[in-house]
């Protein structure tokens, strides 16, 4: 099995933009481009929080927060928000700690409950780098949303560890290839904070027209 040298590992975080929309990945990554709007800005400030307190343990469970995480094995490297250690017959081992401990992944997002798929995708890998480092099964962990205060189970079955590791060699294939796709202009990107870069109204309007007078040369 192939792994990835540490140089080469790419933010966990991406994986987000990658499922959402390949072009915002790529923006992101190849471009270097970033803008903020009130939903980032928003967010920033939810993750600012969760990570300004270290470790704590309460009713028998520890809780670390802000810690880095990375798998060679997927080339990605990031930070989990919350990582909680219940008290387990299996599991990892903790410095200064007696007995066995299951880790417990929770990522923080803003807004109320949504159900996408990107969210749990960027949750399973943060459970699958979690495995590769502390050598413990990771089944489940939760996304928590900062309005309802609520956390949202997500089971770590075989269908969302397979799509995430595909999304992890997705992410790489497009960084490696260093090209950034075409827009295509969607619904969903009014909420997206790079639309005034991306512009998919206007460079997909483009496409199509160089497409049709294209078309048209063939069949005169």
């Amino acid at each position: 099995m192939s792994h990835y040298a540490e140089a080469d590992l790419l933010p966990l975080s991406r994986i987000v933009d990658l499922v959402f929309c390949p072009r915002r990945a790529a923006l992101h990554l190849v471009e270097s481009i970033w803008e903020d709007n009130v939903f980032t800005a928003e967010g920033t400030v939810l993750h600012e929080r969760t990570h300004e307190s270290g470790a704590e343990s309460r009713d028998g469970i520890i809780t670390a927060r802000s810690l880095r995480i990375h798998s060679l094995r997927l080339g990605l490297v990031g930070m989990a928000d919350v990582l909680d250690f219940r008290p387990s017959a299996t599991g990892a081992s903790l410095p200064g700690r007696e007995g066995f401990w299951q880790p417990y992944p929770v990522e923080y997002k803003r807004g109320i409950r949504k159900d996408k798929i990107e969210y749990r995708i960027q949750l399973c890998a943060q459970a699958l780098c979690l495995e590769e480092m502390l050598h413990a099964q990771v089944p489940r962990g939760a996304l928590f949303y900062g309005k309802s205060r609520r956390r949202y189970e997500v089971e770590f079955d075989t269908a969302l560890r397979e799509q995430t590791e595909a999304a992890a060699a997705r992410l790489h294939e497009l960084f490696d290839g260093g090209k950034t796709p075409t827009a295509k202009y969607e619904k969903k990107c009014e909420s997206c904070s790079l639309l005034e870069r991306c512009l998919p109204q206007i460079t997909g309007v483009r496409k199509n027209v160089r497409h049709y007078l294209s078309q048209a040369g063939r069949d005169e």
